[in-house]
This record gives C-alpha cells, sequence and structure tokens, in this order.
C-alpha cells in the first residue's frame, strides 16, 4: 500500500490542522504557509490526484468542493471578493498529489496571477 499524503493524514488526524469545515465529503482547514490573510485548503476525504485523474465519477464530490470553498469565505467574511485556485501537476506548483482547493482572501489581488 502506498504512503499516506499529508492530506490523508490530516483527514485521519495524524498531522493537526486548523479545521474550519468538516462534512461527510471534505474537510476544509488553514494553509500552514498561507499567502494571503485568508488561505484555506479545501480537501475531498476521497484521495484523488489532481484534477487530470479524476473521473466523471468524481463530478459531485468536485462540486461539493467549490460549494463548502463559497460557504467557507462567507463564514470568513470575505465580502469583497476571493480566489479558488486549483493546481494540477508539478508545472502548476501542486506539491500534493491530493486535489485541493485554495480558497485565497482578505486583500486586493491582481492579475495574472503570476509573473512568466
Amino acid at each position: 500500500m502506498a504512503d499516506k499524503t499529508l492530506f490523508e493524514r490530516v483527514i485521519a488526524r495524524e498531522v493537526p490542522a486548523e479545521i474550519v469545515h468538516e462534512d461527510d465529503r471534505c474537510i476544509a482547514f488553514r494553509d500552514i504557509h498561507p499567502q494571503a490573510p485568508t488561505h484555506v485548503l479545501v480537501v475531498p476525504r476521497k484521495p484523488i490526484p489532481g484534477v487530470g485523474s479524476a473521473g466523471h465519477e468524481d463530478e459531485a464530490v468536485l462540486g461539493h468542493l467549490l460549494l463548502v470553498a463559497a460557504e467557507v469565505a462567507r463564514r470568513e467574511g470575505l465580502v469583497d471578493g476571493y480566489r479558488l485556485v486549483v493546481n494540477n501537476g508539478p508545472h502548476a506548483g501542486q506539491s500534493v498529489d491530493h486535489i485541493h482547493v485554495h480558497l485565497l482572501g482578505g486583500k486586493p489581488m491582481g492579475w495574472p496571477p503570476f509573473a512568466f
């Protein structure tokens, strides 16, 4: 059996995290290296490596992640807006092979988000 990802270990409570939401399909917790005043990761309980490996059977859980991110944003008071980011693969900056949505807010953000 493969080693658990960091996020699977958070879900199993083997690694501490500041959890802001939890239900039967996902967990949301504060990023330990925040890139904005509010930086929350919304992670499915099902260990899907990334968007590129998700299947049609994952459609409901992927939609659920976005709805949970919106609910957490409301609870966090992000009334002026927020950004949702999903990285896929190492060139996109994905460092944990378990799909997750970054909820970023609490400050104005520019566009494009990164310099190339």
